[in-house]
């Protein structure tokens, strides 16, 4: 599956520098002014996992594919943007096909650098920017609903989605996010998200940009995101994004160096992968073969049918077994053949649910 990530924020909170530091490249424009990135920056970029890098090495293949994820950069959101005001109607379309959203939220001083206040607010900003998402959700479905009381006349079939979208807009109306709504996890409700994209219903995970003396021990404003966060039951990554930034032109041992000496052990990049396979219940497993090794990302709870078809849709279709090994017995026994003879691979059907970091063989017929 292909995961997307939406970065959101207020203008000049530090989006842009933080998608070229995920990125590691220069490709979003930087300025110290609001707007300054109109159209969305969109990057795919591979998920690091050194345990496919090792299966490579083991197998002897030189080709490794890793898993990707792709990162969009959007306008900056101000308040009214749910009207329209600033580039909000453009915005809020570029976010609704995101997977999770990477909203981040400026903890740091700097007059040099402009902001909606004369300092820093990490409260307020994430209001505004939380009420924006709510009240384009409320717009939506007062719409939705409107069109539902007419049809549902001539089709009572419609009275379940009505009576949902109904409980939606009461949920919103209390100034609930859709991630948190009691029913999300139903069909109807999903058919319903399906349709209309809830911007709230997106896993978020809130990334407090700070300055480089508060990277390890944080500081003021990163304790009232942490605090937001914690009430909200969300995650929270800190990091700073100019520091991530200057490390693009190094190598990756000098990054690693760079990283340790300003305390920080994984960089942004790793933190964030990490959260939204978290938040979104993502595990990967691992396929190879005498031209390459590759890492795939699946829904943790999968059966192994379901996790072939992102492989190839005649892998679901004609599946017939799938050989499994744990990653760390693949490596030390280096091959199916080694395996098969010391009984330790294993043979499991329809009903098998893959675990995070397997080594599976499909064997189907269509």
């Amino acid at each position: 599956m292909n995961l997307k990530i939406g970065i959101i924020g207020l203008p000049n909170v530090g989006k842009s520098t933080t998608f070229n530091a995920l990125v590691k490249e220069q490709n979003a424009q930087v300025a110290n002014y609001p707007f300054c990135t109109i159209e969305p920056n969109i990057a795919i970029v591979p998920v690091p996992d050194p345990r496919l890098d090792r299966l490579a090495e083991v197998v002897g293949v030189d080709r490794v594919i890793h898993a990707t994820i792709e990162f969009v950069d959007v306008a900056g959101l101000v308040k009214g943007a749910s009207k329209g005001e600033g580039l909000g109607n453009q915005f809020l379309g570029n976010i609704r096909n995101v997977d999770a959203v990477l909203h981040v939220v400026r903890c740091f001083e700097d007059p040099n650098v402009i902001h909606i206040s004369e300092k820093p607010d990490p409260k307020t900003d994430i209001e505004i920017i939380n009420t924006e998402l709510s009240l384009a959700d409320y717009q939506q479905i007062e719409k939705r609903i409107e069109k539902l009381s007419r049809q549902v006349k001539g089709d009572k079939k419609l009275q379940p989605i009505l009576d949902m979208a109904r409980a939606v807009k009461e949920y919103l109306a209390l100034g609930n996010p859709l991630w948190s709504f009691p029913q999300r996890d139903s069909s109807t409700f999903d058919a319903l998200n399906a349709e209309l994209l809830f911007l709230t219903a997106k896993r978020v995970i809130y990334l407090a940009n700070v300055d480089e003396e508060s990277i390890e021990g944080g500081n003021h404003f990163y304790e009232v995101a942490q605090e937001i966060a914690r009430n909200q039951n969300a995650l929270i990554l800190k990091i700073c994004a100019e520091l991530e930034q200057e490390m693009i032109s190094l190598s990756p041992e000098d990054q690693q160096e760079y990283l340790s000496m300003s305390g920080i052990t994984q960089s942004g990049l790793d933190q964030v992968i990490q959260a939204s396979y978290k938040i979104l219940n993502l595990i990967s497993f691992f396929t190879f073969n005498e031209r390459e090794a590759r890492s795939w990302t699946i829904v943790d709870g999968w059966t192994a049918p379901i996790a072939a078809g992102q492989i190839h849709s005649d892998f679901e279709r004609g599946f017939i077994r799938a050989e499994i090994s744990s990653y760390e017995q693949f490596i030390e026994y280096g091959s199916w053949g080694s395996l098969r003879n010391a009984g330790k691979s294993r043979l499991e059907g329809q009903n098998y649910v893959v675990k995070d970091g397997e080594v599976i063989l499909y064997r189907f017929n269509v």
